[in-house]
């Protein structure tokens, strides 16, 4: 059979809605299982309750423990929660009202009663941080792009973005123990009586976070230029933003697909044929990129739209290394506000074309691990205008230099791109173009390798010193990393470059394989080389 992927699911691909709901409520997790436990991933805990891994217990224990950990850390503000459209989304919100309710916290929850982007609730911390002493922070229900059977949820503390390691091991472990314990320590009342409580109130996220973005975006250059947008939210929590972010701010902007559905019947399906709202995938947004011709820029978002995929007419939907690239360049020219010392933030297995932006910039480039957490206190300060992750998720400053979001955001990195083609009268993609032809054309993929358990655990604990390769495919090695260079947190894994390629090697969290991101400066043949050294060198060292 061909494979399926990029063309529209079919009745068989899809969800049972009915039955992903019963579960939630009626299957109990078996904690002798790893994966029916709390774990929180660099997004929060994610599942599935036909898994047993995303069922009523684990949101109700999770929740339970959220509400010791800020109260042991004096956070007294109110909790800003905000859910996506995914199915699971909606109960596990209802379940967190319960506890949250129960225990006399202060909630503001969507004054539409719709779905809230995760930049909106970064946002709305930050914006009520600003001017209150006593610090708010927030829950996001989303698993991101993930298939629809799965839910997430995740905290975000006062700096608005994502938790550190030390929050989610906290949390994740006090919850296990609440769930081991019954529940029995889990202060709960009736759905009915949690939505009138006392400390139950809205607050209109979508209302904030479409008049504020004057303060970070040039939207009279969009609108000026009449840039004709195409905005997809793929069916997920920016779909009502869209339309009022064209309407407020007078854009001649389309929202080419308003539909809302649990099941998500309209996708096309990725490269392993599931259902998966992932905007950086030519698989996912192929009905987008169909279109392209119809729009100046066309853009799509994931589920909870921390993510961005950018489509030009010329060149398609755009690698998000190279659209990283280009922003840089682009903000960094363009913002004379920002501090002239403030640093360019990436993940060490995003493109070094980046690399050589900041350099031909003159600023300096912060190198840190996989996860936006690494991003939030150069953002939260100013230190760091612009941080962006391989994945299609970023963020940057407003025009003044103070935070916009602290957690990713694609609505705004999908309206940049109109922004920079308004005022430069080129797209994105004929911008990246440019930088090659300066800085020479990477070529990056990423593939996985067979692992076990103990070999990933051997791959995570590696040092320097293990590697004693001094070639990688013709070249001198020039650095051997297990340490990220812009902060010296540990990678989880091994960084190995030359003068014009890399790999980076990190298990996985989830599978028996370890992934392997691999760039070369001097094309496909090389890379091919520099994979095959790369996966041959990593099961040298790790056995």
């Amino acid at each position: 059979m061909a494979n399926r992927a990029g063309t529209v699911a079919l009745p068989s691909d899809l969800v049972d809605i009915t039955s992903l709901l019963d579960a939630y409520f009626d299957v109990e997790p078996d904690l002798s299982e790893p994966a029916q436990r709390v774990a929180f991933g660099t997004s929060g805990h994610r599942g599935s309750s036909l898994k047993s891994s995303f069922n009523e217990g684990h949101i109700l224990a999770i929740t339970q423990a959220i509400v010791e950990y800020r109260a042991g850390q004096g956070i007294t503000g109110p909790l800003f929660m905000g859910k996506d459209t995914h199915a699971l989304s909606e109960p596990a919100q209802n379940s967190a009202l319960e506890v949250l309710a129960a225990n006399g916290v202060t909630v503001l929850i969507d004054a539409r009663g719709a779905y809230t982007p995760t930049p909106a609730v970064s946002h709305a911390i930050l914006t009520y941080n600003a001017a209150h002493t006593e610090q708010s922070d927030g829950i996001v229900i989303t698993p991101s792009h993930n298939p629809p059977a799965d839910g997430g949820f995740k905290y975000n503390p006062p700096h608005g973005g994502p938790a550190d390691s030390d929050a989610t091991t906290w949390i994740a472990n006090r919850a296990n123990t609440l769930l081991e314990g019954g529940l029995r320590e889990v202060r709960r009342i009736p759905l009915a009586q949690a939505r009138t409580a006392e400390g139950i109130g809205s607050y209109d996220f979508l209302q904030h976070y479409v008049a504020d973005l004057p303060s970070v975006l040039d939207l009279e250059a969009i609108r000026s230029a009449g840039v004709h947008i195409g905005a997809d939210p793929m069916g997920g929590a920016s779909v009502d933003y869209w339309g009022a972010i064209g309407e407020r701010h007078g854009l001649n902007l389309t929202v080419v697909n308003p539909t809302v559905d649990p099941q998500w019947a309209f996708m096309t399906l990725d490269w392993d044929e599931k259902i998966r709202m992932d905007c950086s995938s030519p698989y996912a947004m192929a009905s987008l990129i169909e279109q392209a011709g119809r729009f100046d820029i066309a853009t799509g978002n994931d589920a909870d739209a921390d993510r961005h995929g950018i489509v030009t007419p010329d060149a398609g939907l755009m690698n998000p290394n190279h659209y990283l690239a280009v922003a840089i360049q682009y903000l960094y020219a363009n913002r004379p506000h920002w501090r002239q010392d403030a640093v360019i933030g990436k993940t060490l297995v995003s493109s070094s074309i980046i690399d050589r932006v900041a350099a031909d910039l003159g600023r300096v480039l912060q190198e840190v691990p996989v996860g936006f957490k690494w991003f939030v206190p150069g953002l939260l300060s100013g230190e760091l205008a612009f941080g962006g992750e391989e994945s299609a998720g970023a963020s940057f400053l407003r025009l003044d230099g103070r935070p916009w979001s602290t957690d990713k955001d694609g609505v705004l990195l999908a309206l940049l791109a109109s922004e920079i083609t308004a005022v430069t009268g080129r797209t994105p993609s004929q911008h990246y173009a440019g930088l090659t032809d300066r800085f020479g054309a990477p070529v990056y993929a990423r593939i996985d390798a067979a692992a076990t358990r103990e070999q990933k655990a051997a791959l995570g604990k590696l040092s320097p010193s293990d590697v004693t390769a001094t070639t990688l495919a013709g070249e001198d090695i020039t650095a051997r990393l297990t340490e990220a260079p812009g902060n010296g947190a540990p990678v989880g894994g091994l960084k190995v470059t030359t003068e014009s390629a890399w790999f980076a090697a990190r298990p996985s969290g989830t599978e028996d394989v370890y992934k392997i991101y691999a760039e070369s400066f001097r094309g496909e043949e090389h890379l091919a080389q520099v994979q095959a050294e790369a996966k041959a060198l990593v099961d040298g060292v790790i056995g």
